[in-house]
């Protein structure tokens, strides 16, 4: 089998490391995205020139295409590209900021966006790829108390899904990962919390009560 060359975001943990080692053992390269790349020195230390971490806050547009160019440029192709990088924004409706909602949205939509658009003039030109936009159950179902999540995720969906029938013509293909409950850090450290409204928290009881644990969103 024929390796193949990653770009995967959000790679310092649970998905985006999971499918970063996954990809190293098959004898694949990845460039390998964190904000913080310390994070992947034990992968470099394992798998050497194989993995090339690269520094990345995706919401910053003109660096998503910089990192992207760096990663064609130093493996020569990207075949798949994962937008994986994102958090769970939790908080009633209500009780959301206008930074805590807009923060949302530059991260899980518009960070997928620019990696997407960064990565696609490669992908066009070599007519081939695959761009994975990891989605969520809660990117075609809604809970409480993860409403800006929801919006978020049901954004990614529906520009993926247009993306996938402009690029079809390139032999690019889209796919959008729904996962359900698993054990990542999603609703732990990783995760930010509205400042909570006493009058939602009987709400809030028995959401909690109905909501499986470790669910990702």
């Amino acid at each position: 089998m024929a390796s193949k060359t990653w770009l995967i975001t959000g790679t310092s943990r649970g998905f985006g490391r999971e499918w970063t080692q996954a990809a190293l053992r098959r004898g694949d390269r990845v460039a390998a995205t964190a904000r913080d790349v310390r994070s992947l020195d034990d992968l470099v230390a394992e798998h050497g020139d194989a993995i090339l971490p690269l520094e990345l806050d995706v919401t910053d547009r003109d660096a998503a295409f910089e990192i992207v160019g760096r990663a064609h440029q130093h493996f020569g192709a990207l075949d798949i590209v994962v937008n994986n990088a994102g958090y769970g924004q939790f908080g009633f409706i209500e009780e959301l900021s206008e930074q805590e909602a807009r923060d949302q949205m530059e991260t899980n939509v518009f960070g997928a966006l620019w990696v997407t658009q960064a990565a696609l003039p490669f992908l066009r030109e070599q007519r081939s790829g695959h761009i994975v936009q990891v989605s969520s159950i809660g990117g075609i179902s809604a809970f409480p108390n993860i409403g800006m999540y929801h919006a978020s995720k049901w954004a990614l969906e529906g520009f993926s899904q247009a993306l996938a029938h402009e690029v079809e013509e390139f032999g690019i293909h889209v796919t959008l990962i729904e996962p359900g409950g698993f054990s990542t850090d999603w609703n732990g450290s990783s995760a930010r919390h509205a400042t909570k409204l006493d009058a939602y928290d009987p709400v809030r009881e028995a959401a909690q009560a109905k909501r499986p644990r470790g669910r990702k969103g």
